[in-house]
């Protein structure tokens, strides 16, 4: 229920965001939040992250989908106890919801999120999934050090030579 309920939240978070964008803004439009770092800028995408690969849309369509199947099935794997990998998975089944949405309705993402320290324009979607693969990463890190993965990594137990041969 958990990864439901985030895919859901980061969904709805993210259309309020988007609706509120192209309400308020014309594409293109700017508000500057903070000067020189931090502006509101309404950017219609036809690519991926950072523009990539424009006008290949149906590519993004279709690995939405692979990876909302993906977060389907692992929250069937993932045990209850492990509240955080829950979240995480709902965080990018949520992100890959809006950004599908807007590629299915629009025809492409609405972007608005506009640090001044790149030149790229992203939005919460976008946020969730970075965000969650990072919180992955680290969970997976941490559950490895745990065991000693990290640190040492086990070898086949050996059998001394010559052994049952003399």
């Amino acid at each position: 229920m958990l990864v439901w309920l985030t895919i859901i939240g980061v969904w709805i978070i993210d259309r309020f965001l988007k609706v509120l964008i192209q309400t308020n803004f014309s594409p293109g439009e700017t508000l500057i939040v903070i000067p020189k770092v931090f502006h509101l800028t309404f950017v219609l995408n036809p690519g991926a992250a950072f523009g990539l690969m424009a006008g290949q849309t149906w590519i993004f369509i279709v690995t939405a989908f692979v990876v909302i199947g993906g977060v389907i099935y692992g929250q069937f794997r993932i045990p209850p106890s492990e509240r955080l990998t829950r979240i995480a998975i709902g965080m990018i089944g949520g992100g890959a919801l809006g950004n599908l949405y807007d590629r299915l309705v629009i025809g492409r993402v609405v972007d608005y999120l506009d640090f001044q320290i790149w030149p790229y324009v992203f939005n919460f979607a976008d946020s969730m999934i970075v965000s969650s693969v990072g919180l992955l990463m680290f969970l997976i890190y941490k559950e490895e050090k745990a065991r000693g993965i990290s640190e040492k990594i086990e070898e086949p137990p050996t059998t001394p030579r010559n052994q049952g041969n003399e």
